[in-house]
């Protein structure tokens, strides 16, 4: 395979969604050569193919056919059943990545010759760009030259670039799942019991601030506040009580509270001298 050098990085980027949005504006900064955009909707590829000024198609038979880098930042399920049609008729030279947390490395052999994972850690939207250069970015490769190849496409990005197997991938994305989308799911819960009070939901924000700043010097269980890490009973059977109207959220509250608490008493038992001796 003809080494390849950043200079001359031919990039087809495959989606126009949140997370390709990003990662093709960031490389576009960076002076990569986008040359096209594909998206199924028109107004989303044509959208940004304008902004890092590249061609675009909404037909996967119209995906140019010599770019020396495909990146496929679809959903798994659109990877997936576009997978063979997305790669026929290509350069056997093209490297090829799919951008997704938790489908393997191995869903391209049989398909293409060079392939490997380019992932971005991060919760992205079309509407907030974010700094790349904070963002860890996670490759793999089935080939060494390939992954030093998109290591090198990472850190022209980031300065948090790492290879990592298939597997521990996987567990990224769960533990992304829990400190992302679960606590985000936890705001809206919170947002929408304010709301019904009467109060608005920017008064969490300087608490949801120093709770996130927090975890950058101390670990996660040590952080830990609140009625459950102390099993104050009266206080969460008193929340439970106020929560009788909502059975979802009284059950989540439950289930949070009982877990704490059992981790905590873990930390505890591990760290006890006995434990230890």
């Amino acid at each position: 395979m003809a080494k390849r050098s950043i200079e001359d990085t031919s990039i087809v980027i495959v989606g126009a969604g949140n997370l390709a949005t990003n990662l093709a504006k960031a490389l576009y900064r960076k002076g990569f050569r986008i040359v096209q955009i594909y998206s199924r909707t028109k107004e989303s590829a044509q959208a940004l193919a304008q902004v890092v000024e590249a061609d675009y198609t909404t037909d996967v038979a119209g995906i140019a056919p010599d770019a020396k880098l495909y990146i496929v930042a679809l959903t798994d399920t659109a990877l997936m059943e576009l997978l063979p049609e997305l790669v026929a008729g290509k350069s056997g030279q093209a490297l090829w990545v799919h951008t997704a947390g938790s489908v393997p490395m191995h869903i391209w052999e049989g398909h293409v010759a060079h392939y490997g994972v380019f992932y971005p850690l991060q919760s992205f939207s079309k509407q907030r760009e974010v700094d790349f250069q904070a963002i860890p970015i996670f490759v793999e490769s089935a080939l060494e030259e390939d992954a030093r190849f998109l290591k090198e496409v990472g850190g022209a990005l980031s300065k948090k670039v790492y290879e990592v197997t298939s597997g521990q991938r996987k567990c990224l994305h769960l533990a992304a799942v829990f400190t992302c989308n679960f606590t985000n799911h936890l705001y809206a819960l919170a947002a929408d019991l304010l709301e019904k009070h009467g109060l608005p939901f920017d008064v969490l924000l300087p608490l949801i601030d120093e709770t996130a700043q927090k975890v950058h010097v101390l670990n996660p269980h040590a952080a830990q506040t609140g009625p459950a890490i102390r099993y104050d009973q009266s206080i969460i059977q008193e929340h439970l009580h106020f929560l009788a109207g909502e059975p979802q959220m009284q059950e989540i509250y439950r289930l949070m509270s009982d877990n704490i608490h059992r981790l905590a008493l873990q930390d505890r038992q591990d760290s006890s001298p006995h434990h230890n001796m």
